[in-house]
């Protein structure tokens, strides 16, 4: 009988591969550290199934392959053992792409701005057919995707860092690479190898397939210069490249994608990333008509710079998606009226001095919970708070007319929150309330 396969991690991902690979007859097991709430649903498929601890007898198997959950680093004891011992360690997109047919993918990866970008290429593609959507990151697993039986499919797939160390044949039929800022310097060793891991997105491209290089992007055209398949330039500052502003449109060559003006989403950011997911929809075949009647209609993505509340003239901004400091310098520069800005939560070691300049249009900068007392050395007068409820509440009492509210943390959730999702909703919640009590 051939060697199990071990899942390592039972998160949506984890739970996804594993349906996938028993629906293919494959002697799966699966453990996590924590409960695993679909155990039965699992056992009933025919997993063997090991939760609240990884048992050490796990490590006297041999296993054909190991699918590690992405956010788990490869540092972590359990995972080790297997790295020394050379055992093949894929994630879930990787063993998705094994199995889809006749799948067109859009790979989107990039320090910042995947969401958005990917949220509007799936709301493109569905222009040609209702079945195309978004995976990875942001809607369903790919492996999900698989499982349903669906074929024929074009795919918008967020795909973050972690995910692609754990590639060998994935291949897109078109890629990018948004932007390379520093970030997640808890899980990598250093920032080159983290942009590193970025680059393996196009690894397994060909001649038949595209690649969008950002040529305003200084570390994406640093890392870049490996690329087999078809190049693709774009540019929000030069127009001798393949996609490129000029006057007020979006031109791919001497196509007109869009008209800036139709744009719903603000921010320099969002005409870049409306930019990329134009051009990979019109690479994809979606009709420059479709492109531009959808563009119209998008307004965004939730917990992005998300319009939230307009209460007596106080505007609010939820962009608990700021997980890192470039983010949050790109929702600032969004913004032309004074700001409060309410920063904080996990360190993921990335330091914030690089968001001092862009604090001159922070009119009161309020930090809180576990990085509160490095952020407060950023801004003279800068209030310090315990939790993002307090820092808010005291927000509410401070700003004025024609000023805006901007949830634009810099870090990551988890000293507080399970995910940004979950402290986005608080804040959102949070307003809601105090808008209904000053109605």
């Amino acid at each position: 009988m051939s060697k199990p396969i071990l899942i390592i991690g039972a998160a949506l991902s984890g739970i996804a591969v594993a349906k996938l690979l028993l629906s293919k007859g494959e002697k799966v097991i699966i453990t996590d550290i924590n409960e695993i709430t679909e155990k039965s649903e699992l056992e009933r498929l025919g997993a063997e199934v090991f939760d609240n601890g990884h048992p050490d007898s796990l490590l006297e198997l041999e296993y054909r392959y190991v699918v590690k959950n992405p956010g788990i680093p490869y540092t972590a004891d359990f995972v080790r053992h297997f790295v020394k011992k050379d055992v093949p360690i894929y994630n879930e997109i990787e063993i998705a792409f094994w199995y889809a047919k006749n799948y067109r993918i859009a790979a989107i990866t990039g320090t910042n701005g995947k969401t958005t970008t990917t949220t509007l290429l799936g709301e493109l593609l569905k222009g040609i057919d209702e079945k195309n959507t978004c995976a990875g990151n942001i809607g369903q697993p790919l492996c999900e995707l698989v499982s349903e039986n669906i074929t024929d499919v074009d795919v918008a797939l967020e795909i973050a860092a972690f995910q692609l160390l754990g590639t060998k044949e994935f291949s897109p039929f078109v890629s990018t690479i948004i932007n390379l800022t520093p970030d997640h310097l808890d899980y990598f060793a250093d920032l080159d190898s983290y942009y590193r891991a970025k680059t393996l997105v196009y690894q397994n491209q060909g001649q038949d397939s595209y690649f969008l290089k950002n040529v305003d992007d200084e570390m994406v055209v640093k890392y870049t210069n490996d690329v087999k398949c078809k190049v693709v330039t774009f540019s929000l500052k030069r127009t001798d490249v393949d996609v490129y502003r000029y006057d007020n449109g979006i031109y791919y060559q001497s196509t007109l994608l869009f008209d800036i003006d139709d744009l719903k989403i603000v921010g320099e950011h969002n005409v870049q990333n409306a930019m990329i997911a134009a051009a990979m929809a019109y690479l994809m075949g979606v009709p420059v008509t479709k492109i531009q009647e959808v563009i119209r209609s998008f307004t965004g993505v939730e917990h992005r710079i998300e319009f939230v509340a307009d209460i007596r003239g106080v505007k609010y901004y939820n962009d608990s998606k700021g997980t890192n400091v470039d983010a949050t310098i790109t929702a600032l520069k969004a913004f032309k009226v004074p700001v409060h800005l309410l920063a904080g939560g996990y360190d993921k070691k990335l330091g914030f001095e690089n968001l001092k300049p862009y604090l001159s249009n922070v009119k009161q900068l309020y930090v809180y919970g576990a990085v509160k007392n490095q952020l407060k050395e950023l801004k003279p007068n800068c209030l310090v708070f315990d939790t993002m409820k307090e820092a808010l509440n005291a927000v509410m009492a401070n700003a004025l007319p024609d000023e805006v509210v901007l949830l634009s943390p810099a870090c990551a959730s988890w000293d507080q929150y399970p995910n940004y999702e979950v402290r986005g909703n608080e804040f959102k919640q949070l307003v809601r309330e105090y808008a209904l009590r000053n109605d």
